[in-house]
């Protein structure tokens, strides 16, 4: 399957299994909106994650990276099956999750996983509105010294998360976008 078939798949999962519309929902940027894209039913869904992967797998191929994370919850599903498919490509790829606060015993970490300092990194969230959280998962990245050559998203909903992203010097790509879903306004 090409890359335009993946795509139109993977739209199709999302407006089935995620896409809420008709509804008054409050988001994690703190806006209330109209439409709720539960990515989390497309993340953990078999064909869904299959596809998610396989897209991300597609970008990443253009950059130097050492490994993909980002930040609990909406990254988890997605960077786990990614680091799945690639251990079947000549680039495995280790997964990590940037925790919302330190571990409050054992090692105390921040980042859970394969981890490296020095590593450059892929951080990806399933949804971005402001690019809150992934802009933390970046800040942890590299406070533990990594490096984050890319942000990534399953969808953007082109409320602003690029620009802020873009802004703080995070090149930033995403599979879908609002208009994808819902048409253009």
């Amino acid at each position: 399957m090409n890359e335009e078939n993946l795509k139109e798949s993977l739209v199709k999962i999302v407006k089935e299994k995620s896409l809420l519309t008709n509804v008054q929902r409050v988001l994690t940027s703190g806006k209330t909106s109209t439409y709720y894209i539960d990515a989390k039913m497309t993340t953990l869904d078999p064909k869904g994650a299959a596809l998610t992967a396989r897209l991300i797998l597609d970008v990443l191929q253009s950059y130097d990276i050492d490994a993909i994370g980002g930040y609990t919850l909406g990254a988890d599903p997605i960077v786990s099956t990614v680091a799945a498919f690639s251990a079947e490509t000549e680039r495995p790829l280790p997964a990590f999750i940037v925790r919302k606060e330190p571990k409050k015993h054992g090692e105390r970490k921040m980042i859970e996983g394969p981890f490296q300092k020095g590593w450059k990194v892929a951080v990806v969230d399933d949804v971005v509105t402001s690019g809150g959280s992934t802009l933390k998962a970046c800040q942890a990245v590299e406070e533990e010294g990594g490096e984050v050559v890319l942000t990534l998203t399953l969808v953007d909903r082109l409320e602003g998360g690029r620009e802020n992203l873009e802004k703080k010097g995070y090149e930033f790509v995403s599979l879908l976008t609002r208009d994808d879903l819902l048409g253009k306004d």
